[in-house]
């Protein structure tokens, strides 16, 4: 069991004066963060004024940087709890399912916390990991690998199963852009069926990050979802909800804006006083190329660098056998003065994408403190082990950027009518 993992004693254990206490810090909602990894839903949902109970995530790896940086302002002001917790069931293919467990767990919670702010609406974020749905080649992946990426794809099936059991009045959901995409099997059509099924009114858009202050050129699916009998408008009629393609209240960061402040550092070097402000090592011949490159410029230029002709031949073969260039965004620097690329789980690699410097006094790739911001995670958001620099960058790269998941949190509340909690109704059903 998680160290943080609730005791029956922590989930039910609150007095008369405590919980008297608390209703003079209510907060706009409660939340519970499915797949949460390093927390950068919940942090988005903290920020657009939530109490989070929980995360909840197979990975024991994100578990301190979860809690550490995720504290609750409201109610009890302690953190999330964070569950490591299998969500599928257990099964003879599947012993280390835990389902019933997780559902065991969440009944006292949110039970708990709808008796100490009761009345107000609960939001479950469930964002499932987004690799069942890229488009790695197969060939890349081993059979394990294989297996999983087809298991995985069930999880939002088996997320709907929670959905149907505590009936949250707001459901968000973020997934990769293509994931609609019918090679895919329906699974994210099965599951706006499934909560319309279960008397939700469902909207579904493709969004890009950079339209609601994050500065990445990031696009996502998002799918928003409020229980008809608790929304206002049409919505309770048609069952339809329109979902904003921006903000109005947040304009387009660019890198250059996200990062400049940051202090300088070397390829293979860290910042003693800035956490994972870390660069990836690169040798002789990276170092050659990084050197040659303009920002926001295509890798064009390896082949006459300075140092000679640095091109890859393997791209130059598959240049040749194609008749196009290909693959033109490695080794190359990000523009200054637009969001940047998607920050992937490779983002410390200047060999995976335009992910170097745009300082052409730098020559290296960003930094993970650099990548974490173009993400929209503040500068205090510290990801551990600090020393594991694969470890923290899948971690970054995975996460939901904070700004996103608070504009769409705050979205979801202005689809409710409050007047349906004024009777504290939804404090009665866990």
């Amino acid at each position: 069991m998680s160290k943080a993992a609730p005791s029956a004693r922590d989930l039910m254990g609150v007095s008369v004066v405590q919980a008297a206490t608390y209703q003079a810090r209510i907060p706009a909602f409660l939340a519970v963060d499915f797949f949460s990894g390093a927390g950068g839903t919940t942090r988005g949902l903290l920020d657009a004024g939530g109490y989070v109970i929980a995360g909840i995530d197979k990975d024991v790896g994100c578990e301190r940087t979860f809690v550490d940086n995720n504290n609750n302002t409201t109610l009890d002001r302690r953190p999330p709890y964070f569950l490591c917790r299998d969500i599928f069931p257990a099964s003879n293919t599947h012993p280390e399912g835990q389902q019933e467990k997780l559902e065991k767990e969440l009944h006292l919670l949110i039970a708990k916390y709808r008796s100490l702010a009761p009345g107000v609406p609960i939001l479950f974020a469930i964002c499932a990991p987004c690799q069942p749905f890229t488009t790695l080649a197969r060939k890349d992946l081993s059979e394990k690998r294989i297996e999983r990426r087809q298991k995985d794809k069930n999880l939002l099936s088996e997320a709907l199963k929670f959905v149907q059991r505590f009936e949250p009045d707001i459901v968000l959901s973020e997934n990769v852009a293509g994931i609609s995409d019918p090679k895919f099997g329906g699974i994210w059509t099965a599951f706006c069926e499934g909560l319309r099924e279960n008397g939700y009114a469902v909207g579904t858009d493709v969004v890009c990050a950079s339209n609601f202050g994050v500065p990445q050129y990031r696009k996502r699916s998002i799918l928003v979802a409020a229980k008809r009998s608790k929304v206002k408008g049409d919505a309770a009629r048609t069952g339809e909800l329109a979902i904003p393609l921006s903000s109005t209240s947040s304009l387009s960061t660019s890198v250059r804006q996200a990062i400049s402040h940051l202090p300088r550092i070397e390829a293979g070097e860290f910042h003693p006083n800035v956490p994972n402000h870390r660069a990836r090592s690169l040798s002789d011949t990276n170092l050659k190329r990084i050197a040659s490159a303009r920002p926001g410029e295509s890798n064009n230029y390896l082949s006459s660098t300075p140092y000679g002709d640095l091109s890859l031949p393997c791209h130059r073969r598959v240049n040749k056998k194609l008749k196009t260039a290909c693959f033109t965004d490695v080794y190359t620097r990000m523009s200054a003065d637009r969001p940047s690329p998607t920050i992937t789980t490779k983002c410390h690699s200047i060999s995976n994408g335009r992910f170097g410097h745009y300082d052409t006094t730098q020559n290296r790739g960003i930094s993970l403190r650099e990548a974490a911001a173009l993400q929209s995670f503040r500068d205090d958001y510290i990801f551990y082990p600090e020393d594991r620099v694969c470890t923290v960058a899948r971690m970054i790269g995975n996460a939901v950027p904070p700004l996103l998941s608070k504009s769409f949190a705050e979205f979801g509340l202005t689809l409710l009518d409050r007047r349906s909690f004024r009777s504290g109704r939804s404090a009665d059903r866990a």
